[in-house]
């Protein structure tokens, strides 16, 4: 295995890459061609470069594009789409590069990928490999994050075009939408010896610093080797918007030494009832749910003033 600096010479010096990107993310097929021609403008020789048609293919495209042998897999997409590229490249000696095309962007804006095409292709010519920790949902890696409850029906219910035309205020609005009919869960997370019982319609459990396109706190990220357990209001339908309000706007203010979160390495979490699950944005089972932690599992192309523990 390659040290990080020695994959980070070997990117620039050899340019050898395979482009992925999947056309159902809300700017991919808008910007393939674009982001190919960004590429080869840039130098890198691409290996191979496939716009996915049916995202069910993805996961064999991008092992297909891995199989090629280059020393950076740039994918295009959503978070589904990275988190997809993500699994199939943990613990591999080839970095990740990150063209945010989807709705929210939540872990480019973790690895501080600026969300526009050309900026984002500037930091694969000029950027630097760091390595961030993934998730384990059971034994599926991720990215962002675990949602219970109210976000696995809105991820699945989620109308694509509404997707499209509104960009992340699609979630919200179908949210408003299933939340008169959607009952609060009682939810039990035991970590670290204890255990914390709470009753919401929603928990999370992150890996990543972003969620819905913002801030989950100031000093949350993909690179602290913690994984983060918070739920969002309590079981009053007012008091879930109104949290979930209040977290937008002071989600970078915030420090997961404040309550409610639970900053842990490892946990189990349970419900009442079995409850739907989504992980970084796709339907993943029902509880209940062990959730782990892979520290420095994925290598990313950063732009070169990232922070890298």
């Amino acid at each position: 295995m390659r040290t990080k600096e020695q994959l980070t010479d070997d990117i620039r010096s050899r340019r050898r890459a395979v482009l992925v990107v999947n056309t159902h993310s809300r700017r991919g097929r808008l910007l393939y061609e674009n982001a190919r021609a960004r590429l080869a403008e840039a130098g890198f020789t691409l290996l191979g470069a496939c716009a996915v048609e049916r995202p069910r293919e993805l996961p064999a495209i991008l092992a297909e594009g891995l199989a090629l042998g280059p020393d950076l897999l740039v994918a295009g997409g959503g978070d589904g789409t990275i988190s997809t590229a993500a699994r199939l490249l943990a613990h591999r000696d080839v970095a990740l590069g990150l063209l945010p095309l989807g709705t929210t962007n939540n872990f480019a804006r973790t690895a501080h990928i600026p969300l526009d095409l050309d900026q984002a292709v500037e930091v694969l010519v000029k950027g630097k490999v760091i390595d961030l920790d993934l998730g384990l949902a059971g034994d599926e890696p991720f990215t962002n994050h675990v949602g219970v409850g109210l976000s696995a029906e809105v991820m699945i219910k989620a109308p694509r075009p509404l997707k499209r035309a509104l960009g992340r205020l699609a979630y919200p609005l179908t949210a408003l939408g299933l939340l008169t009919r959607h009952e609060p869960l009682r939810i039990t997370v035991r970590a670290a010896g204890g255990s914390h019982d709470f009753r919401s319609h929603q928990v999370y459990v992150a890996n990543g610093g972003h969620h819905a396109g913002r801030l989950i706190a100031g000093d949350a990220d993909a690179d602290d080797r913690l994984l983060v357990a918070y739920p969002v209001g309590g079981p009053s339908r007012r008091e879930l918007l109104v949290e979930t309000a209040r977290n937008a706007a002071k989600g970078p203010t915030r420090t997961l030494r404040e309550e409610p979160f639970l900053a842990v390495d490892e946990l189990w979490l349970e419900t009442d009832r079995p409850a739907r699950v989504e992980v970084d944005g796709e339907p993943a089972g029902s509880t209940p749910l062990r959730i782990g932690l892979a520290a420095n599992a994925l290598r990313v192309m950063a732009p070169a003033d990232a922070p890298d523990r």
